[in-house]
């Protein structure tokens, strides 16, 4: 099997991060991915290495974009691609000879996915940034942290790979059902604000219906409560709860002895939150991760274990999914989400 992308060429001009996931996700499903690299980086962690996950199932070319000979290069080969990927900031790609009009010209059902924190316009677009800043002008920072503390911001997932390289591969497959279906080319303006901003669309829906304070710590799903949080145990690991629906909640009621507490049978109360999860700390906190594992496996009580990087692959879950496979000495993902009639081609690390 080939993948469900087969017949889809994209050309990506390399770049770090969001870019390369997008094009990860494209190759791991069948499309062509040719990453353009700059001459002498092929081999190098982060900018085409041989080692860099988020490089894999590509073919690699060297060309300098200085030189007008490697633009021409490039000219031919969006003859007959479907789309072309980029990270640069606003212009550049335009100060090279190959903005939008130019290629549009050459392929006018051409797809042009454009990767950037601020956008093409708008007063910021110029500006240097990070997925920090990216989510933190998006308001979905702020939501991020306990009561009391600091934002604290989950790596660079919701900006970078979530609301960055994601949305920018559903922008460039969207865009290529249209052009293949009788529609132009046209260009996909995916900015990490923007997408951060989308996937904080929940949080927005429970602040506009009044279910949420606009602060960190407070609420049903942020860590304000005692039934849907991270516990540490006796051995120093930790646990995850989610006990959010009643029947899982009287579960887990159950399972920890609590179930005639009159104190824990008002769930839902906030006023209540703080004493029953000090309650719930020192409980938790009296048993191992295995043991806990042992009582609340198996139930409905939404829970897991906190497990490390190394630790997830092993689990017996995951190695029965095969989430994880090891290629070319490394761990990593496997490639999601899965298809039933055409499922992913085994991915290849760069250089092999």
């Amino acid at each position: 099997m080939a993948g469900v992308l087969q017949g889809v060429t994209v050309i990506e001009l390399a770049g770090i991060g969001p870019g390369p996931f997008c094009g990860m996700m494209l190759a791991d499903h069948g499309a062509r991915v040719i990453r353009v690299e700059r001459p002498g980086t092929s081999g190098r962690f982060g900018d085409g290495g041989n080692r860099d996950i988020l490089n894999r199932n590509r073919e690699r070319i060297e060309l300098d974009l200085k030189d007008p000979a490697a633009i021409d290069q490039i000219k031919e080969l969006v003859k007959s691609a479907d789309a072309l990927i980029e990270g640069y900031r606003p212009g550049v790609l335009e100060r090279l000879g190959l903005g939008p009009d130019v290629l549009h010209a050459i392929n006018s059902k051409l797809v042009i996915g454009r990767m950037t924190g601020w956008g093409q316009e708008g007063p910021m677009a110029p500006l240097a940034g990070h997925d920090i800043n990216y989510i933190a002008l998006s308001g979905a920072l702020h939501s991020y942290g306990r009561k009391g503390e600091k934002p604290t911001f989950p790596v660079n997932a919701v900006g970078d790979f979530g609301g960055g390289g994601m949305m920018l591969a559903f922008g460039v497959v969207s865009a290529v059902l249209h052009a293949r279906s009788g529609g132009q080319g046209q260009v996909v303006d995916c900015a990490m604000v923007d997408g951060a901003a989308i996937l904080s669309a929940m949080t927005y829906t429970f602040l506009g219906n009044g279910q949420w304070k606009d602060e960190r710590g407070v609420n049903l799903l942020d860590s304000g409560t005692h039934f849907y949080d991270t516990y540490e145990t006796k051995d120093g690991k930790w646990i995850s709860l989610g006990s959010i629906e009643p029947q899982f909640y009287a579960l887990l009621m159950e399972k920890t002895g609590l179930k005639d507490d009159a104190d824990f049978a008002q769930q839902m109360n906030p006023a209540k939150w703080d004493e029953l999860k000090e309650r719930m700390t020192a409980l938790i906190l009296t048993k191992t991760r295995d043991e806990w594992c042992a009582i609340m496996d198996g139930t409905d009580i939404c829970f897991a274990p906190v497990l490390s990087l190394k630790e997830a692959p092993q689990h017996p879950h995951n190695v029965a999914r095969g989430t994880f496979i090891e290629e070319g000495g490394m761990v990593q993902p496997a490639p999601a989400p899965r298809f039933s009639a055409t499922p992913a081609p085994a991915p290849k690390l760069a250089g092999r």
